[in-house]
């Protein structure tokens, strides 16, 4: 049996402190310093995406010695084992939506599904599938009115407790809708099916993924400031389509989030390996490893606190509060992971969902 991959645990852990820095900035509040504001405004989009591809990884290194073998009982029971976490991660996604209305968990679910259905499928198929969501969406964008429920000023979504409301939030229009977020899983499936103790492999994807990242940048920035040709107004509109924002997640959005995680996955695999015994590697592996209870403990215990002590100034606050918050709370969740795993070999919530699922 091949050793566990601690870089898996460590950019998982990077991943859910950077949705923490984007999350807090965007319920607290995000005015000020305008660096302050550039260095929150890394992680839009991309911290989230690459928790998603990270969980496509896990479920392909939860099933290719199965897959690999052609064991079909083994097969038939991580599929069932699959389903069950995806309804899990559903109703707890869905227990606090209220409170958090830019869940992302409930969408995994049916994320979890898909790629469930696709488990055996060859890894051509897989990437093929990937592609053609995210190419399919601008398309269906052009049918149907992306902007329908939304109230972009407040971020509030009408009719979401409705069915045709809940179903065009949750496979088109939402935060993180299924068409195309769907693709970030099956490119982090196809990407956990490849050889990841191959050190060559792994180089080789970190210095394309770079590349291809910092091109996609370059392309979407030029492309705009010559488009606009100066005009605000016009630049503010060719960035909805050219630019880098998750909202809506047009292709150059998708496969710059798929870059950009296939990069970091990749230096958290080097970097752990050759640093395995390093600290702060050894506390980010253990953080990634309750990445599922910092995730809901974010929005239940690090938005809850604020709402206790001051609910009124919410969405004032500074961006420089935001951060130092976001920070603060990140450096509690690592030291809380080390302590917990001294006498606990997974997280409250893991250990949870393995007793309803496994």
């Amino acid at each position: 049996m091949k050793q566990r991959i601690i870089g898996i645990d460590v950019a998982r852990a990077l991943a859910v402190i950077g949705m923490i820095i984007v999350n807090f900035k965007v319920v607290f509040g995000e005015n000020g310093q305008s660096w302050v504001k550039s260095f929150a405004s890394v992680f839009d989009g991309k911290a989230a995406a690459t928790f998603v591809v990270l969980a496509g990884v896990g479920l392909a290194l939860m099933t290719n010695s199965a897959i690999k073998n052609d064991d079909q009982t083994k097969l038939k029971i991580a599929r069932f084992r699959i389903l069950k976490r995806a309804v899990f991660l559903f109703f707890v996604g869905i227990s606090y939506i209220t409170i958090w209305p830019a869940d992302i968990l409930h969408f995994y679910g049916i994320y979890m599904v898909i790629i469930m259905v696709l488990l055996t499928c060859k890894e051509r198929t897989i990437l093929i599938s990937g592609i053609s969501i995210i190419i399919a969406y601008p398309i269906i964008i052009t049918f149907l009115n992306y902007e329908t429920g939304w109230d972009f000023d407040t971020l509030d979504y009408q009719y979401f407790w409705t069915f045709k409301g809940f179903m065009r939030n949750l496979f088109f229009n939402g935060f993180h809708p299924v068409m195309p977020w769907t693709a970030f899983m099956l490119f982090g499936y196809w990407f956990g099916k490849q050889d990841l103790h191959n050190d060559k492999f792994v180089k080789k994807t970190f210095w394309m993924s770079t590349i291809i990242f910092i091109s996609i940048q370059v392309m979407s920035y030029v492309s705009i400031l010559m488009l606009s040709e100066g005009n605000q107004e016009a630049a503010l509109e060719i960035t909805e389509i050219l630019g880098t924002d998750p909202m809506p997640p047009l292709p150059i959005y998708m496969f710059n989030g798929i870059a950009i995680a296939f990069a970091l996955i990749s230096a958290s695999i080097l970097i752990a390996k050759k640093f395995a015994n390093n600290f702060i590697i050894d506390a980010l592996n253990k953080t990634g490893q309750l990445a599922l209870t910092f995730y809901v403990a974010h929005v239940i215990i690090g938005m809850g606190i604020i709402e206790v002590i001051n609910s009124s100034k919410i969405g004032n606050y500074s961006i420089e509060f935001s951060v130092i918050y976001a920070i603060v709370f990140s450096l509690l969740c690592i030291l809380f992971a080390v302590i917990w795993r001294k006498y606990y070999n997974s997280g409250p919530l893991e250990w949870v969902m393995r007793k309803l699922t496994d």
